[in-house]
């Protein structure tokens, strides 16, 4: 399998916490579809904030590769978690979508017929070419997460990082929503961060928990032993329930599950 992203290393800490991540070694592959689990207050969101370069590492290295060269950087798309979204802004479906093709244009050149051509089969992608107009106030949350998305692989990203996405999607739509996933996978590698085990397992290729440290599991045949020696003090059970199974905690006391990350 050929990587497109390589950590090594990696430790990220803030002055009022040094150690947020240790020591953290990662290989993400060409159309890989790879899970991030792990308590609060574990690291996720570090993770991936380094990753995006948002957060600068203390030590060790992020490196990324296409056809097994190595490259300053590649294309990534972010889905960040919707509540960081204001939902006031006078803005509607179709710019939300445009907006994500800004990079690729001057700031005085206008966007061209085929990019807003493109907006278009985005949106019918997610199932928004009837929204397309409606401002983003006016959606509820899973139509916005869509939305969102939408924007996210406008440019045909190289990696597709979402933050929590499920948080905030429509029951009605949850299925729908990772249908879309799993056909973004066909041509993107995708990073999915969630709580939800039981979701992450049923949709991933490979998963890591991320707990300070990385724990990476190659595959999705997960043991509940893994489970309890990533989560460290959260002892974790997996059951299935309709078309998704969900995680379920076991009565424990002490554990740091209510912290952010």
């Amino acid at each position: 399998m050929e990587a497109i992203l390589e950590i090594r290393n990696l430790s990220v800490g803030y002055d009022d916490n040094p150690n947020v991540l240790k020591n953290v070694n990662l290989d993400v592959f060409q159309n890989d579809f790879l899970g991030i689990i792990g308590p609060n207050g574990g690291g996720k969101t570090t993770l991936l904030k380094t990753i995006l370069g948002l957060v600068k590492p203390m030590g060790g290295s992020i490196s990324f590769y296409r056809n097994n060269l190595k490259i300053d950087k590649i294309n990534i798309g972010y889905l960040p978690q919707i509540n960081q979204i204001d939902k006031k802004f006078p803005i509607s479906v179709y710019d939300v979508i445009l907006s994500g093709l800004t990079i690729k244009r001057s700031i005085f050149s206008p966007y061209t017929k085929q990019q807003k051509d493109r907006v278009g089969e985005v949106a019918r992608q997610m199932g928004l070419d009837k929204l397309i107009d409606r401002s983003i106030g006016a959606l509820s949350g899973g139509q916005l997460q869509r939305a969102l998305l939408g924007r996210a692989i406008i440019d045909g990203p190289d990696m597709l990082v979402l933050d929590e996405p499920n948080s905030y999607v429509d029951k009605r739509f949850e299925t729908d929503f990772y249908k879309i996933l799993e056909d973004i996978n066909k041509n993107t590698a995708i990073i999915l961060v969630s709580h939800d085990v039981g979701t992450v397992v049923s949709l991933v290729k490979n998963i890591a928990c991320v707990n300070e440290g990385l724990h990476y599991h190659s595959g999705t045949n997960v043991t509940s032993e893994w489970l309890q020696e990533s989560y460290s003090s959260c002892p974790i059970e997996i059951v299935g329930h309709g078309d998704f199974p969900h995680r379920v905690l076991e009565k424990h006391e002490g554990c740091d599950c209510c912290r952010e990350d």
